[in-house]
């Protein structure tokens, strides 16, 4: 299981709400390249994000759904990537000083990707969610996604 840490100069909320936006989804998750839709419902337990990962015009029309939303500390999301498969993802935010640290932690729960060595996969995972990381704390500290 791959976790990688990132200290935010932005309370957790700000980070929260920029979960809530589905829309912001590809602005900071690495892969992810366009928005199709956002349920209603977004982020409720339950309701999706559709979107697409790749490059055009080789991009795969997928989903991401909340298993588990306690803002502003913990969600739990389900990432479709198929055909490489799908991902159990947390993210933890908690207030240090006047910002926050966030955590994300993320493996491999179906698909081709639970066959990849475990170092291996827990190694590209955490390279990627270095810079879903840095994506993520450019908008909540940027206040990207809440209203002022």
């Amino acid at each position: 299981m791959a976790v990688n840490y990132r200290t935010m100069s932005c309370p957790p909320e700000n980070v929260f709400a920029v979960l809530a936006n589905g829309w912001l989804y590809p602005s900071w998750v690495v892969g992810a390249s366009r928005m199709r839709g956002v349920d209603a419902s977004w982020p409720t337990a339950g309701s999706a994000l559709h979107h697409s990962v790749g490059v055009w015009p080789a991009l795969i029309d997928d989903s991401t759904s909340v298993l588990e939303w306690h803002p502003p500390h913990h969600a739990l999301l389900k990432a479709r990537g198929w055909p490489v498969g799908e991902a159990n993802v947390a993210l933890d935010a908690r207030a240090r000083g006047d910002g926050c640290v966030v955590r994300i932690t993320e493996d491999a729960t179906a698909g081709p990707a639970r066959f990849i060595p475990l170092f291996l996969r827990d190694s590209a995972i955490s390279i990627r969610n270095v810079e879903t990381l840095r994506r993520l704390a450019f908008l909540a500290e940027g206040g990207a996604g809440t209203t002022r």
